[in-house]
């Protein structure tokens, strides 16, 4: 019966056109290499070499029969990849990147989803901005990642855009909230802004200087804070009004700024939620479970994106 100890000697043997270089390869004593080929060739019943010298010379059979040989072992590779990545789903560590704002409304929840399917697994969130978490992203340490996509270029990239979460004007000042914020109410209104660190490449910021590029004015910044935490707070304070989006404004609101509320932008502007790996990545069970879970959970809180196409992909 043909074996793959067999096929797995056949292949260094005519690669190295010799026995002994073979054996050397594969750390076997050379009569066991040179056993495993003739039982071989007695199972197909065709000779597969012949000798010259020292060394080996394949026969048109065995040329025939190589390609063959590097399907089989190579699915068999394939497979014992997939046992043990399939393996670690259940014991290793699961990594997925999820910036910040996104991780507050949902991160907690796609962590329990991940736990109620597989106990065993160690979790990791990774990333801050989406800049942060791209740059994670592009130097190979995650997978697979939610980012809000204004914020980066998605050069050699697949983007998956998965839902739309509006950004909304956030005050304690009643009067400031009776009608929607248009561009020129926007330019003068004095904000408290997260994500300092990446100001310029923030996503927020991002679609705000879009929005008030007719003006020929930036958002006026009274406060720079890092987190999106502080600055709801110094909203509640009355020291300074924000714009954010409204899933993190409906989980933070009401528990540290209780007294203040939110209106809509005119025309009303949104930041895009999307997936994102490598262009052309052949992505681990863990990825795809990520991806999953991440996608239902952004949804819940966010409106969910149905493309007819499955993805986006950059690669120039």
């Amino acid at each position: 019966m043909l074996s793959l100890h067999q096929l797995t000697c056949f292949l260094a043997t005519y690669e190295h056109g010799s026995l002994t270089a073979a054996a050397e390869e594969l750390g076997y004593a050379q009569p066991s290499v040179s056993e495993q080929v003739r039982s071989l060739e007695q199972t197909l019943g065709v000779q597969l070499f012949r000798r010259v010298g020292r060394g080996v010379v394949p026969t048109t059979v065995a040329d025939t029969l190589r390609p063959h040989a590097e399907r089989v072992l190579a699915s068999v590779d394939d497979a014992r990849q997939a046992v043990q990545q399939a393996r670690s789903l259940e014991t290793g560590t699961i990594r997925f990147g999820m910036f910040g704002t996104a991780r507050l409304y949902a991160g907690a929840g796609l962590v329990a989803d991940v736990l109620a399917r597989h106990p065993g697994v160690r979790v990791e969130l990774i990333g801050q901005n989406s800049s942060d978490v791209f740059e994670q992203l592009r130097r190979g340490r995650i997978e697979a990642a939610m980012i809000a996509v204004s914020s980066v270029t998605s050069e050699g990239m697949t983007v998956m855009p998965v839902a739309r979460d509006e950004l909304v004007y956030v005050s304690v000042h009643p009067d400031r909230l009776t009608h929607p914020i248009t561009p020129q109410r926007l330019s003068q209104a004095e904000l408290v802004m997260p994500e300092t660190t990446w100001r310029a490449e923030d996503s927020t910021r991002i679609v705000l200087r879009q929005m008030l590029h007719e003006t020929g004015r930036n958002p006026q910044t009274r406060i720079e804070v890092e987190d999106v935490e502080t600055a709801i707070e110094l909203v509640g304070m009355g020291l300074a009004d924000t714009v954010m989006n409204r899933g993190a404004a409906i989980q933070l609101i009401p528990r540290l700024a209780p007294e203040a509320g939110m209106v809509s932008l005119r025309p009303r502007q949104y930041d895009t939620l999307a997936i994102v790996h490598r262009a052309g990545a052949v992505l681990s069970p863990a990825a795809r479970l990520m991806i999953e879970l991440a996608t239902v959970r952004i949804q819940q809180v966010a409106e969910p994106i149905r493309l007819r196409g499955s993805a986006r992909r950059a690669d120039s």
